[in-house]
């Protein structure tokens, strides 16, 4: 359970710092929006931006000490690290193709890391960045957004515990409208870079959306996946990566799956949805109605399990803020993320030994496991939507 103890643990206040979410940013402000839901750290330094003016005014408006602005990532880490109120972890929020040298730096500095999906481009960097972690015995939380709703935790509470028997199926879902014209071409800052394979990688869709669908199941079912099957759409006239994606999935023990993540989907804003059927009954969760599930059993009527409302696991329980009727959204499962980071890390500089269940964050192996599932993707759609193993 994610709680303080008697003793008050907790009494620590972080400090960290961010690299990139300067002016014109998005994700840079939900991030430390999300961060400061629990007042457990503050943001003292940053490196905002490529251009330091940029980096400057940011400052300014988050009212941040000047001699603590960086021209660059590397002079922060350095400069950080030989501080004796330095930061403790710092926050990676730029674009996909500067993830693994910006991480790679402040892990060579001992400074904890929290960092933006998809981790990194290939496997081999995540390997190694995950390696480095564990030398160096250093936290890497990684933005799974959606595992911090209070509903995915009790659906993963729930099928841990055998209410709907051994899964059989999983159907899971990402769609979205917003690249469904040319977008990039229009002046959107996020449609460039993310359609961009210099800054984004070999996927966009899949790699920007899917691996957020790889890890809810993977976080709510726990299934590893064994093989799959995908084939890739690029839709929009002139664009260079996919805009939708159809994957089936073998998992390991006999479930089997289904993955359709697009940008393309007209109609749709953000609609991730999991449906986990098992032998016994299924469990039902929608992002954009993300307080409520519906379970299903053989022997007894569906129903809607509300938050707030009905009992649930203890550590989902511990997560959830508010009274029944009085949504919490995505702000609040961020936060969730990054609380259970900071509460990690304090109880690491208390000397205490962690738990999994107190880590409840994805970690740096669950970036390096949504690395895979892109290069499996795009190899398999290039052999013309072939089965391949997953861990081969």
């Amino acid at each position: 359970m994610i709680e303080g103890s008697k003793t008050d643990s907790f009494a620590i206040r972080l400090q960290y710092g961010m690299v990139g979410g300067g002016e014109g940013a998005f994700i840079g402000d939900v991030h430390r929006k999300a961060v400061n839901f629990d007042q457990k750290a503050a943001l003292v330094a940053g490196s905002f931006s490529r251009s330091f003016e940029n980096t400057l005014a940011t400052g300014k408006t988050l009212g941040l000490d000047h001699g603590r602005l960086y021209k660059s990532y590397a002079e922060m880490a350095e400069a950080e690290s030989k501080r004796k109120d330095g930061i403790d972890f710092v926050v990676i929020v730029t674009p996909n193709s500067t993830h693994y040298e910006i991480a790679k730096t402040f892990l060579e500095h001992d400074i904890h890391v929290v960092c933006d999906k998809p981790l990194v481009f290939t496997t081999a960097q995540a390997q190694e960045l995950a390696a480095l972690a564990k030398k160096r015995k250093l936290l890497f939380g990684v933005t799974y957004t959606y595992t911090g709703y209070p509903a995915v935790k009790q659906a993963r509470a729930l099928i841990a515990s055998g209410e709907i028997g051994d899964i059989r199926y999983v159907n899971v879902e990402y769609a979205q409208e917003w690249l469904a014209t040319p977008a990039e071409k229009s002046g959107n800052k996020q449609a460039a870079w993310r359609t961009d394979p210099k800054l984004t990688g070999i996927a966009n869709s899949v790699g920007d959306i899917g691996t957020h669908a790889e890890n809810m199941v993977s976080y709510m079912t726990g299934l590893k996946i064994d093989s799959l099957c995908a084939r890739l759409d690029t839709f929009v006239k002139g664009r260079k990566l996919d805009d939708n994606a159809t994957i089936l999935v073998n998992y390991r023990g006999g479930a089997r799956g289904v993955m359709w993540v697009s940008q393309i989907a007209i109609g749709n804003d953000n609609s991730l949805r999991i449906r986990v059927y098992g032998s016994k009954g299924s469990i039902e969760w929608a992002q954009e109605n993300p307080n409520y599930l519906r379970l299903s059993n053989l022997d007894g009527p569906s129903r809607m399990v509300s938050r707030g409302r009905d009992a649930f696991a203890p550590n989902a329980q511990a997560f959830s803020r508010i009274p029944a009727g009085h949504p919490e959204g995505y702000f609040e499962a961020f936060a969730n993320v990054y609380r259970a980071f900071c509460e990690s890390l304090i109880r690491l500089k208390n000397g205490e030994k962690l738990s999994a269940e107190q880590m409840d964050f994805p970690n740096v192996i669950d970036g390096a496991q949504g690395v895979r599932f892109i290069e499996k993707c795009v190899a398999s759609s290039k052999e013309g939507a072939a089965w391949v193993k997953f861990d081969e």
